[in-house]
């Protein structure tokens, strides 16, 4: 590998889910800097900052759809009526199982997909590869 790093944000507000990522991030062997936020109105607030501020954007963001102020499906038209980066790998991090939510996310054209929580070792290490080595 080289000394290319993956940004990531993780958008969630269940702690314990986001040390479970952390650990898995860490197992992945993948030199990733990871920022969690706990709502989407601090997601964006914090994306709004990176790109006032000239700092590079995440390559990969996860979001979770059941959270507090502005949840998973308001950060995401927020997101897109904001006009943010459409080259982003954006993902739904849910524990629903229903198939209309699966349906929703394939809705949105800059939505990656659908990933059911747990998030596995296996589906992180696959989604790091496919941004490690883009291009």
């Amino acid at each position: 590998m080289t000394d290319k790093k993956i940004d990531m944000l993780v958008i969630d507000d269940d702690d314990i889910n986001i040390f479970i990522i952390k650990k898995i991030t860490i197992k992945t062997g993948y030199p990733v800097n990871m920022t969690a936020k706990g709502n989407g109105q601090l997601a964006l607030d914090y994306l709004d900052g990176l790109l006032k501020n000239n700092v590079p954007f995440p390559q990969l963001i996860l979001v979770d759809i059941n959270m507090p102020v502005l949840n998973g499906w308001e950060f995401l038209e927020a997101y897109e009526a904001a006009g943010m980066p459409a080259d982003v790998h954006i993902y739904m991090v849910s524990s629903s199982v229903y198939e209309n939510d699966i349906e929703k996310a394939k809705s949105y054209g800059f939505v990656n997909g659908f990933i059911s929580k747990p998030l596995s070792l296996e589906r992180l290490t696959e989604l790091f590869k496919q941004i490690f080595y883009q291009g």
